[in-house]
């Protein structure tokens, strides 16, 4: 087993065992809505944002203890984002992580409202993390809301999302879109950890250009992987994108020049990382990652 493999494992861990702990029990009343968050939240997920805020974390001797409720709310946020972006109302999917989305399963007000608790308690956890300072959390907080919503946050790109399906747009756009609906809340994973980890003015710049880096890259690979694997890898319908006629890389560029495309963005984000006088051979890895991955 590679280093990165045991890493993306014991974040798994790690994760999931907060995640347990934070998010009510299947049984607790209102049962169905429980059963829905855990439904949602421990499906095959990849915990690549989890992972992200552990690898930034580690490279700024941060203790990784201190890293798992950061980590937890993120994936929160995400899953819930996942919930809401799978309704009919939006992309009407009916497979995620392998199974099931939650509407089909649950009911569409269930999963609803479901997404909606994820949101708040993600939250809840950042403000109760005693582990933390008071300045740290309230920092946590107000960066990851703005990454999550508007207007330069996940929300907001969600809806530019909507508004260009069925059109052309520019490339401009098409990096304004990608940059909020994935980018955001992978840059500040990145960023969570870096000031848990205490860096430096200096380091979290380049930090945070590594995430940008990133961020852009995970959305390319994810446009890459609707039109080249099966639905079966991806764990999601593929085709979906094509079949919306949503922008993406490979419509407006092509499968072989978005690859290449990838390729340069992933050597931004060694560039990036390389002004660190840290060991960043993790989050290198984590690039490579995101770039080969299948789903």
């Amino acid at each position: 087993m590679t280093a990165i493999e045991e890493f993306m494992q014991e974040v798994n861990r790690d994760v999931d065992a907060a995640l347990d702990a934070l998010v009510p029990a299947a049984e607790t009343e209102p049962k169905l809505l429980h059963e829905a968050i855990r439904w949602s939240l421990f499906g095959n997920g990849k915990r690549i944002r989890p992972a992200i805020v552990f690898a930034a974390g580690e490279t700024f001797g941060a203790d990784p203890k201190g890293l798992s409720r950061a980590a937890a709310a993120i994936e929160m946020i995400h899953t819930f984002s996942l919930i809401h972006d799978d309704l009919p109302a939006m992309d009407d999917d009916d497979l995620r992580r392998g199974r099931q989305t939650c509407h089909v399963k649950f009911g569409e007000a269930t999963a609803i409202l479901a997404g909606d608790a994820l949101q708040t308690l993600a939250f809840k956890v950042l403000a109760e993390d005693e582990g933390l300072t008071l300045g740290v959390r309230v920092r946590l907080i107000a960066d990851i809301a703005s990454a999550s919503g508007t207007p330069t946050g996940m929300v907001a790109g969600q809806q530019l999302d909507l508004d260009a399906e069925g059109r052309v747009v520019a490339i401009d756009e098409l990096d304004a879109i990608h940059s909020r609906k994935t980018g955001a809340l992978i840059a500040v994973s990145a960023k969570t950890g870096a000031i848990i980890g205490g860096a430096s003015a200096d380091e979290m710049a380049a930090i945070q250009q590594y995430a940008s880096r990133i961020g852009l890259l995970f959305q390319i690979t994810d446009d890459l992987l609707d039109v080249t694997q099966a639905t079966e890898t991806l764990g999601k319908t593929a085709g979906k994108d094509i079949a919306a006629k949503k922008a993406t890389y490979p419509r407006h560029f092509g499968v072989d020049n978005t690859r290449k495309m990838a390729n340069a963005i992933r050597d931004e984000a060694y560039s990036a990382l390389s002004v660190i006088d840290r060991d960043t051979s993790m989050l290198s890895s984590l690039t490579d990652l995101i770039v080969n991955r299948t789903n």
